[in-house]
């Protein structure tokens, strides 16, 4: 007689397809599932339902498994499909598997930026509501018949008469108190009352008026010509287009937009900053008024239900074009055939958490995976773009002169150190400024004043033993909050009393030292206590819409001068702006990073652009104490193309981006001799791996070496190729068993070296 495990082994084996599915959760889980026999649809992309334990739940079909022998009964099946077409597009799927490799992280981290977390919950399901619909309406004799037995019904029923569609939502006709009349109208045949989907649109009640076409100058006709042909052509290859600010670049966008939309084609617009997102989306959605729901918005500051409605009009086509910040990039806009990405000189396209991907640069593969025409604006293009013009990768169209005709704002440099030894200036203001801001006001004009520092003072200090306020879980000073009474740290967001005398002396003399926003902001208030004044930064702009309606505030004149930090640098078009100031443009100078000229030049071109907008000619004051910077110098002179040529020569010489790859690998442990030993055990390991052609530096501590109560060390590698140090490094890391009371990561094409 066999035995039991004779006639296991003697079972037949049965031949099944299966699926790989990234489960919904905190955690990325991927298990393997059965397809059952009879089950179709499922593909790359198919959300489905799963048993998990004792409970189900939902997940992305990763990969599908051939017809593969297994046990009968080994794998679990999938219950169903929840979408009957894949969630995720096939180019999308490509998308997630190439980006996965080259910034050497998991497929299903990618997946989860390409399926946002409100479309994998269930609870953020559609919203509907009750409508009510005129069926029949009754002669005079019935009307004073039901006027006299139920004068509630003969109300709705004369709303409903009136209403233009003879429909009105059921909330309009006095809400749950109006269901009971209703119903008894609907059993008497006069209406109908329906479900009805609501679309949560983040505009909310906000009206747009159409607009229509402007006329364009030869500059911005040759743009668009070039553009309407790499669309009629599918040409993915990139085009940069270079404009001074005020040129007209957001006309040229909206007609190759309207262009590639008359085609049949959806569209991308990519921003840097969700600031950014009101302005376009209100430009876009006046010249597109007549498509109702045809111009969709995704950021991060929306609604967890905003966001599923919005998703699902773009996925389901309603939504012909899509805007946002960098996460916009995955936005399932079908039939794609124009991607805009406007200032994608911008470092905050650079994600800075894991997954580190650039929004810009995918959005460049996906225009090629998708055979869809793409446009890189900028006034102040990276170098990375322009290098890749001089290689013959990118195409290059200028414009070089403002829209209006207007010149661009003149630029004067003052040396604040000559402004220090008068004691009764402060070293915020100088006089200059002062007396241009007062100028601006007795005009009814306008000023914008940035400083990229929140916060009232730089740090707290005792000028008897030069004690400094730190984090107790960041090696930062911190930052003192006047409106809080609090100093507080910008890396992890501690905060703390403001000590009455030195911890360490004992001394009350512990003094304030440096100032941020705050601090400016009292300062001009004590000055010009009759200016309308607005602050914006990162303390004021929390609130949900608070950005929108500062800027709506400001775009109508209810504001004379607006103070912020870099989030009004760029992209803002404000006509009665007649004055820019820099109050310390010395502040991105000085800092370990390759890109830090870059950065500087790039924000005051672009805030110096805000001025001389409209029908003035604009002014812009840079405050310094290192006039002779060549950042701040170019700045001066909008010279764009004299800065590129100088610091791509210094980068070549120097061998940093564009001419080589760079990567930061990160060790992190609450132990700072454990993240040290980790980060030295991986640099024998990675020095013996890599090839000779790659240039590694020795461990150190980071710029920033203790966050969140982790002390950090780095190291930096240098490639020709992107891939080698991924495929190299990701390998490494995973082979190096450190435990668990270490971290570490890798950052490829890295913006930021703190």
């Amino acid at each position: 007689m066999p035995s039991a495990m004779q006639e296991l082994f003697a079972a037949p084996l049965v031949r099944q397809l299966t699926a790989r599915i990234l489960v919904d959760g905190m955690n990325d889980m991927v298990l393997d599932y059965a397809i059952p026999d009879g089950m179709a649809g499922v593909e790359r992309g198919s959300r489905v339902e799963v048993p998990l334990r004792n409970r189900t739940a939902t997940g992305t079909v990763l990969a599908m498994g051939g017809q593969g022998d297994g046990w009968s009964g080994a794998l679990r099946p999938i219950l169903r499909l929840v979408n009957d077409e894949p969630v995720v597009s096939a180019v999308l799927m490509d998308l997630a598997e190439w980006a996965a490799r080259y910034y050497a992280v998991p497929v299903e981290q990618m997946i989860r930026c390409i399926v946002p977390e409100p479309v994998r919950q269930e609870r953020h399901d559609e919203k509907t509501r009750k409508v009510v619909v005129l069926q029949n309406w009754p002669d005079d004799d019935q009307l004073n018949k039901i006027n006299r037995r139920a004068p509630r019904q003969a109300a709705i029923l004369r709303l409903l008469h009136a209403s233009a569609d003879k429909r009105e939502p059921l909330t309009a006709l006095g809400g749950t108190p109006a269901l009971t009349p209703c119903r008894a109208l609907e059993k008497a045949g006069y209406v109908r009352i329906e479900e009805e989907q609501v679309h949560r649109d983040p505009a909310g009640s906000e009206t747009f008026a159409p607009s229509t076409p402007l006329q364009l100058n030869p500059e911005q006709a040759s743009a668009l010509n070039s553009i309407r042909e790499a669309c009629d052509k599918g040409s993915s290859r990139p085009i940069l287009l270079q404009g001074v600010t005020g040129s007209g670049k957001t006309e040229v966008y909206l007609q190759a937009a309207r262009h590639a939309i008359s085609q049949g084609k959806g569209v991308l617009i990519l921003v840097p900053e969700i600031s950014l997102t009101p302005q376009t989306m209100a430009r876009f959605k006046s010249r597109f008024a007549e498509i109702p729901g045809g111009v969709a918005i995704l950021h991060s500051a929306m609604s967890d239900g905003e966001r599923f409605d919005e998703w699902h009009s773009i996925h389901r086509g309603k939504a012909r074009i899509a805007i946002g910040p960098r996460s916009a990039v995955f936005a399932p806009v079908q039939n794609l055939g124009l991607i805009i990405v406007d200032e994608e000189h911008d470092a905050s396209y650079k994600q800075e958490n894991t997954p580190r991907y650039h929004g810009r640069d995918l959005a460049v593969l996906r225009a090629r995976m998708e055979g869809a025409a793409i446009v890189l604006g900028s006034a102040t293009p990276s170098l990375e773009s322009l290098h890749n013009v001089h290689q013959g990768k990118y195409a290059l169209l200028r414009m070089d002169k403002r829209a209006d005709g207007q010149r661009l704002p003149l630029t004067r440099v003052l040396d604040m150190r000559t402004e220090a030894k008068d004691k009764r200036n402060l070293g915020i203001l100088s006089e200059r400024l002062r007396m241009a801001i007062d100028e601006r006001l007795n005009k009814g004009e306008q000023t914008i004043l940035l400083l990229n520092r929140r916060g009232f003072a730089r740090a707290l200090q005792c000028p008897e033993c030069g004690y400094t306020a730190h984090c107790e879980y960041c090696a930062l000073p911190m930052t003192y909050h006047a409106t809080e009474n609090r100093l507080v740290c910008h890396i992890c967001g501690y905060r703390q009393v403001v000590p009455p005398r030195c911890p360490e002396c004992h001394t009350q003399n512990i003094a304030l030292e440096g100032y941020g926003t705050q601090k400016v902001e009292a300062v001009l208030r004590r000055c010009f206590p009759e200016a309308r004044l607005q602050r914006v930064d990162a303390d004021v702009t929390t609130r949900k819409n608070a950005l929108r309606d500062i800027l709506s505030d400001f775009r109508a004149h209810r504001t004379d001068i607006l103070l912020g930090t870099q989030m009004i640098s760029k992209g803002l078009d404000f006509p009665g702006v007649t004055l820019v100031g820099v109050l310390n443009a010395d502040l991105g100078l000085n800092i370990p990073d390759p890109r830090a000229a870059e950065r500087t030049f790039q924000l005051l071109t672009q805030v110096a652009g805000r001025a001389g907008r409209g029908d003035l000619d604009g002014e812009v004051i840079i405050q310094t104490y290192n006039p002779q910077a060549a950042a701040i110098q170019f700045a001066r002179r909008h010279d764009t193309d004299g800065f590129a040529e100088t610091e791509l020569e210094l980068r070549q010489m120097m061998n940093f981006p564009p001419f080589c790859h760079m990567a930061v690998i990160t060790a992190k442990s609450e132990q700072e001799g454990i993240a040290c030993l980790a980060m030295e055990t991986l640099h024998r390991h990675l020095v013996a791996a890599l090839p000779p052609q790659v240039q590694i530096s020795t461990p150190l501590p980071a710029p920033l070496a203790k966050t969140y109560g982790q002390f950090r060390y780095q190291c930096t590698l240098k490639a020709p190729s992107a891939r080698m140090l991924s495929d190299i490094c990701s390998r490494e890391i995973a082979a190096l068993n450190c435990g668990e009371g270490v971290t570490l990561s890798l950052d490829i094409d890295a913006y930021s070296f703190m």
